[in-house]
């Protein structure tokens, strides 16, 4: 990040400073890419700890769930530790980016937020879907965290995929998405694709999300019958590719 020689600040100028998104700065390609790749894991295991819990989430008989923040929050961050070593409680001294740190912070709470936001819906009984799946998680969170930080977070998926088209991909992750779908294709942990475009000025991510057995009771088999949230499945196999977690940072 960039850092700023201290000098007094006019009434206008201190305005203006509050009002920019904080940590919208151009970094090295390195930082960059480590932060962008870290927030896409980030992202995707609150997506896992949400499908984790989607039994009990649905659980029709249940009134109080206990699925608070906090029991998300535990859950995630044991989760992320263990993906990445990375102990989101410490973070000020976690071997991160600079840049990382804050963003991971904020975004470990847009996704709590979300979490709470749901409380009264998933502890009504009676009621099977609640709304609260890992898509629905995934969409609400990004769209927050990039709201507040300027940075592009966001779900997508192939278009034959897509059930909401606020996650409808770009044209680079159309070609990327295409190549994705060949887990081979890409080398890294993860099988995160990492890329500089736009003549050098941005460093893009994407984070694979392949289909697991939790995800084929929405998206399995039978093809088009409908699933609890009442879209038609699409007939998928375990381990083809649903879509990608998407993360755009500027570049120096």
């Amino acid at each position: 990040m960039r850092r700023h020689r201290f000098s007094p600040l006019t009434g206008a100028t201190l305005f203006l400073v509050l009002l920019c998104p904080p940590l919208l700065h151009a970094e090295p390609r390195e930082e960059a890419s480590e932060t962008a790749r870290l927030l896409a894991i980030l992202l995707d295991t609150g997506r896992v700890t949400v499908a984790k819990n989607q039994d009990l989430i649905n659980d029709a008989s249940k009134a109080a769930k206990g699925f608070t923040a906090a029991v998300f929050e535990q859950q995630l961050t044991a989760e992320f530790q263990a993906r990445t070593g990375i102990a989101l409680s410490s973070l000020e001294q976690a071997a991160v980016p600079a840049m990382a740190k804050p963003l991971l912070a904020r975004l470990l709470e847009e996704s709590k937020k979300t979490i709470t936001s749901y409380q009264p819906v998933i502890n009504i009984p009676g009621i099977r879907y609640k709304g609260l799946i890992p898509a629905t998680f995934g969409t609400e969170t990004a769209s927050r965290f990039q709201n507040w930080s300027g940075v592009y977070l966001k779900q997508t998926a192939p278009a034959q995929l897509l059930r909401n088209q606020k996650n409808t991909a770009d044209e680079y992750e159309k070609a990327a998405l295409a190549r994705l779908a060949d887990p081979s294709s890409v080398s890294g942990p993860e099988g995160v694709l990492t890329e500089v475009t736009d003549n050098g000025t941005q460093v893009r991510v994407l984070l694979p999300l392949y289909y697991v057995p939790a995800c084929l009771a929405c998206h399995g088999e039978p093809k088009g019958e409908r699933d609890i949230s009442g879209y038609a499945r699409e007939g998928a196999k375990e381990g083809t590719l649903g879509g990608a977690i998407s993360v755009k940072i500027p570049l120096k």
